[in-house]
């Protein structure tokens, strides 16, 4: 089925990621199987019947965001087939991205997040160690949890204080690391050994039995230590992503250089974290001026 091709596509040509993957195959499937019960082949859809599926996901309750991942998904679903000549046109093409209110990214302040990684600078078991390490590098480098996984102990630098990193699409950087973190990843590598598992994971990162670590232990060792210092809603890995980026745009770093670092394609992406900055100052100067 076309499906299956586009999918394969993705995943080869573009090198998409398993997450995004699965994403896509979402939904596309959820698209077909309303097609299915409507009674309308593949072969007739058209602008209308796109609008009339988006209506029924808006009356469903479906958010605008979730909606323009449809619309995205679906869009480079045809656009494919237009281009296999598996589909004489893209009925999406007339469709326009429905209006979302703006997100500011969701943050630790950096003193709070520097003040719970100082209390756990003394680890004493395998995992207390491991479970800094996790937090270390993903405050002290802003890279995805995806990238955090694939991390094998090859990439690992110590020498030079860098790390590769994978990123989208298999696009390599190496992202600077600074000695408390070259620190603690020797320490969690002496007490990796010293576990002496049986088949020794390449994966820098691992579980208490010695396997890959995976996306829920890692939400899990996130969310419990943010809980010590936060009482907001959101206590994922990507929150951490976002205080590293402001943490440096706060501390004076160039807007590149942290595109760069956080392996942004392109720098539009990136200066979301202006916004952070903005409402700081503006708190700044609502407590400082006179007339404020």
């Amino acid at each position: 089925m076309y499906k299956q091709r586009f999918l394969n596509f993705l995943q080869f040509e573009k090198r998409y990621s398993e997450h995004t993957l699965t994403a896509y195959t979402l939904e596309i499937d959820v698209f077909l199987t309303f097609l299915e019960q409507e009674s309308i082949a593949f072969e007739e859809v058209d602008y209308r019947v796109v609008r009339h599926y988006l209506a029924t996901l808006k009356d469903s309750g479906k958010q605008s965001s979730s909606i323009n991942r449809t619309i995205s998904a679906l869009r480079s679903f045809y656009k494919f087939l237009v281009r296999e000549n598996l589909s004489k046109s893209n009925p999406i093409n007339m469709v326009k991205a429905l209006k979302t209110p703006k997100k500011l990214p969701v943050v630790v302040e950096q003193d709070k997040l520097v003040d719970l990684l100082d209390r756990q600078s003394n680890p004493e078991s395998f995992e207390e160690v491991r479970d800094l390490l996790v937090l270390e590098l993903l405050f002290g480098t802003g890279i995805r949890l995806a990238e955090l996984l694939a991390i094998k102990e090859r990439d690992v630098d110590m020498y030079n204080k860098k790390i590769l990193i994978f990123g989208k699409r298999s696009k390599e950087r190496y992202v600077p690391i600074h000695a408390t973190l070259v620190e603690t990843i020797k320490k969690y590598l002496h007490a990796k050994y010293a576990a002496g598992y049986e088949n020794n994971s390449p994966n820098l990162l691992v579980t208490k039995e010695g396997k890959p670590a995976y996306r829920e232990l890692i939400y899990r060792i996130v969310n419990r230590n943010l809980s010590q210092i936060t009482s907001q809603d959101k206590k994922s890995p990507h929150v951490l992503r976002h205080s590293f980026a402001t943490t440096l745009l706060n501390n004076g770093a160039d807007l590149n250089a942290i595109k760069e670092l956080l392996g942004h394609a392109n720098l539009a992406a990136t200066q979301v974290y202006t916004h952070n900055s903005i409402e700081r100052l503006k708190s700044i100067y609502k407590q400082a001026h006179p007339k404020a």
